[in-house]
């Protein structure tokens, strides 16, 4: 049988990602591959510059028992950066229809030594001309005699040592030396970028790479040189990494032991001001994980954050193993906090490091320990703002390094592609082990820190997962989000919509657009709902209040078109806050639904408001309001703070039904009809102040 023919080696000192990908591609198309050197010092030198001849030397040795038998072949590629992609039936054949005694693979670029390029033989169009030391198949004999032509010391160049023997013509001859130049069993990606193709099968997600210049679909694939990210990039669908599934995903799960977790660094970040922060540490507090085996450290560089994070600390350090904070008065910068999360880990012996930078809410609080399940050295959850493409990794790289959109990025990130994923870069939230944290670097002179850690990891071999099996968590937009603004949260419903309404939406709301909720009615025609929540008729308060241009309660009012106002109240408008569209859409998106349930056949999308405001009442001030018809179609009214608690007294008193409204909930909203029915009045305030949101919907 073929496969007992063949000898397949390889040489790896460790068992990086990248070896492993290798072992894994070798093992679905059931071939044994011999690793040599495995847990011994690496003696090749420096393989960025020149060296490899280590190899050579381990291969000799390896081979000398077959040196003699004329029917085995030998196989030798690279680890780190290869991955097989058929069975040993096929590359045999491949082998064979070339007709030599020995197949070197071939790339674009004469290396190490360039002034030998003109000695190579001429190749045809898009051909290969150079040889590649990185993957080569030949018989036992002709390999062995290849390899003993003349010492090589370990530090040596592999691939120049291949090459004088190459361009000898004589030796070339003798020992039937061929290169792959037009990549029939081998392909090299470096240079080669636009000379190959990834085929996807839309319906199992298995991935062939072609070279489109001569039609072939090469076995083993090369990410030598530049071209790693390329190799990643394809490693994602070649060898059966899907199939329907993502069989990937599956592999070497790690067993999580409840009497011996991982011990975990959680390293809070955060940078730059985000909104919704309180609902951000929510997230953190409730990560199910055993909080005696975390770590906790916080980095606050924002002024905004700063109280929020030392409550959240010192209300929690009891709980965790360890808990520190840095905050924006000890002038720390992004570069440094990271590295002195990344010290602080080092020193508890932690585990892993789980980064969360600000931007990143947690909706699953199972996302740290499904992580650790998948086992890798890092790996992070997909997280994307709503309803946008941005996320939290870059599915390939410019070639000045930057963001580069690939061909799969859109896919991933919509989940229409659920599976782990190989990337060149990641932010935001992510996993690390220990195993990688030496070789970590914040430090850039033109990257962020971010970028700076991604090449890091890239340079090291470390391979940085993204994974959107289920749905973890999500990005908050932070655009134009101005931290100046007085509960500034409040202004963000149009740039995240998400947690705008989570915050500020009552938990109930929903509720009550189901068919079978029965709405209460305190008077005929008066309907009661359950709106928004404290935080929405606090935020809103301390907005109005902050700005204090109430008004003085006489008819004479300029904000109105004409001037004259017929039942003054001491209010302040939304357009004075600079919040009248914000205010318009709360009143599309959450006011409309509700009123097309209780007044059937009315409909109107958008709701048109020319008088939203809030109204102050204080028995010094405006105690109470005169009997009146509202100038609208129907009216909302928001009870904005609490009966009996804030203030005594008030309401509202609807006259043709002689029923008043007094226990108002805060938080709730009255609904009536404006015109013509009901003629109402604002009951007397005894104590206090009573504030309360209006709207005059379709006047």
């Amino acid at each position: 049988m073929i496969p007992n023919i063949v000898k397949v080696f390889t040489v790896a000192s460790e068992p990086t990602d990248g070896y492993m990908r290798y072992i894994r591609s070798a093992r679905v198309y059931d071939i044994e591959v011999t690793t040599l050197g495995m847990g011994d010092e690496w003696k090749g030198g420096d393989m960025q510059r020149a060296g490899g001849g280590y190899k050579l030397n381990l291969l000799r040795e390896a081979i000398a028992p077959h040196k003699e038998a004329q029917d085995k072949i030998i196989l030798f590629t690279d680890s780190y950066d290869v991955i097989i992609t058929a069975n040993v039936e096929e590359i045999v054949e491949k082998f064979k229809e070339s007709e030599a005694k020995i197949l070197f693979s071939a790339e674009k670029f004469c290396w190490p030594d360039k002034t030998l390029a003109d000695q190579y033989p001429e190749v045809e169009g898009k051909a290969s001309r150079y040889l590649n030391s990185g993957a080569f198949i030949g018989y036992a004999p002709q390999v062995y005699e290849l390899l003993e032509d003349t010492p090589i010391d370990d530090t040596d160049d592999d691939q120049l040592y291949f090459t004088k023997i190459f361009l000898d013509e004589t030796k070339r001859g003798k020992l039937g030396i061929e290169l792959d130049t037009q990549s029939r069993l081998f392909q090299n990606l470096h240079g080669a970028k636009n000379d190959v193709k990834l085929k996807v099968d839309l319906d199992s997600n298995q991935g062939i790479l072609q070279n489109i210049d001569f039609m072939t679909t090469p076995a083993i694939i090369h990410g030598n040189g530049l071209s790693k990210v390329e190799l990643n990039a394809y490693g994602n669908y070649l060898a059966k990494t899907f199939s329907g599934i993502c069989t990937f995903c599956l592999e070497n799960p790690l067993e999580l032991n409840e009497n011996e977790l991982p011990i975990i660094s959680l390293s809070v970040i955060v940078p730059h001001p985000v909104p919704f922060f309180d609902q951000f540490l929510k997230g953190i507090e409730t990560l199910n994980y055993p909080k005696k085996s975390i770590h906790l450290f916080i980095y606050s560089n924002v002024e905004l954050h700063d109280a929020a994070v030392k409550s959240f600390v010192n209300q929690n350090k009891d709980s965790y193993a360890s808990a520190k904070y840095v905050l924006s008065t000890d002038e720390l910068d992004e570069r440094r906090a990271r590295q002195l999360a990344l010290e602080q880990a080092k020193r508890h012996h932690s585990d892993y490091i789980f980064n969360v930078d600000g931007e990143s809410h947690i909706d699953d609080a199972e996302v740290l320990r499904e992580l650790l399940r998948l086992n890798k050295q890092f790996v992070a959850p997909l997280f994307a703002k709503y309803h946008e493409l941005w996320s939290n990794f870059w599915g390939a790289l410019s070639d000045s390094g930057y963001y580069a959109r690939s061909h799969d990025y859109v896919d991933i990130v919509k989940r229409d592609l659920i599976g782990m994923f190989n990337v060149p870069h990641v932010t935001s939230i992510y996993l690390i082990k220990h195993s990688a944290f030496d070789v970590i670097n914040f430090n850039h002179k033109e990257y962020d820190p971010d970028m700076a850690l991604s090449e890091s990891l890239r340079n090291a071999g470390i391979f940085m997962y993204i994974s959107n099996q289920r749905y973890f968590g999500h990005l908050i937009n932070t655009d134009n989000f101005n931290s100046t603004l007085v509960r500034p949260d409040f202004h963000t419903l149009f740039t995240n919509r998400y947690d705008w309404t989570e915050k500020y939406i009552h938990p109930n709301y929903s509720l009550q657009l189901n068919e079978s909720t029965i709405i209460p009615q305190p008077c005929p025609d008066v309907f009661w709902f359950q709106i928004v929540t404290d935080d929405f008729c606090d935020d809103l308060v301390a907005i109005m209040e902050s700005h204090g241009g109430w008004s003085d309660g006489s008819n004479s009012d300029k904000r109105l078109e004409g001037g004259y106002e017929a039942v003054p109240t001491r209010d302040i408008h939304m357009k004075q806050v600079g919040l009248e569209s914000l205010y318009l859409k709360f009143l599309q998106l959450f006011v409309r639904p509700l009123q097309e349930k209780v007044f059937l056949g009315y409909y109107h999308n958008p709701p048109r408001s020319l008088m939203n405001f809030m109204v102050r009442y204080r028995p010094d001030e405006q105690p109470s309001l005169r009997p009146h018809h509202d100038s609208s179609t129907y009216t909302i009214n928001i009870a904005m703070n609490k009966a009996g608690i804030d203030y005594e007294g008030g309401g509202c008193r609807f006259l043709r039904y002689n029923c008043s409204v007094t226990d108002t909930k805060k938080g709730w909203m009255l609904m009536h009809p404006g015109r013509l029915t009901h003629f109402h009045e604002g009951l007397l305030v005894t104590n206090g102040t009573r504030y309360i949101m209006i709207s005059f919907i379709d006047p």
